[in-house]
């Protein structure tokens, strides 16, 4: 190899690094002209979303007061998680004759996988009473 061919790739080398470097920056000041508009657009879905869960939530303690709910509203309590509701049947009389657990879904919205779990667990009747004394 003679001198002028190794100056070539020398000077191939730094070219393609210099490339590289200008590449990146181009990039970067491109992403940051985005930036503004991308963040505003997550911060309006992340808000949408946020407005959409506590609508949600709010509407399932509110579901024993709506006229069609199926149990009266002194006998209902709100869990939240992993279930929505116990009602617990006969307490306005004194006189408790069936516990009922409710998980309340709007839409085309099913179960997950720990709301599954419970359900099966129930209806293999895996239910127990115990007592805690301190």
């Amino acid at each position: 190899m003679d001198l002028i061919t190794i100056l070539l790739i020398i000077a191939a080398i730094v070219i393609l690094i210099i490339g590289y470097f200008i590449g990146r920056q181009i990039g970067y000041l491109e992403a940051q002209k985005d930036f503004p508009a991308i963040l505003k657009k997550e911060r309006e879905d992340a808000i949408k979303r946020s407005r959409s869960v506590l609508s949600g939530q709010f509407s399932e303690q509110m579901a024993p007061y709506f006229p069609d709910f199926p149990y009266s509203p002194t006998e209902v309590r709100f869990i939240g998680k992993p279930v929505d509701f116990i009602v617990f049947k006969g307490m306005d009389n004194k006189e408790i004759e069936e516990v009922i657990f409710i998980e309340m879904k709007t839409g085309k919205s099913t179960l997950n996988s720990q709301e599954r779990n419970l359900k099966e667990a129930i209806q293999k009747k895996k239910v127990k009473w115990e007592e805690y004394r301190q």
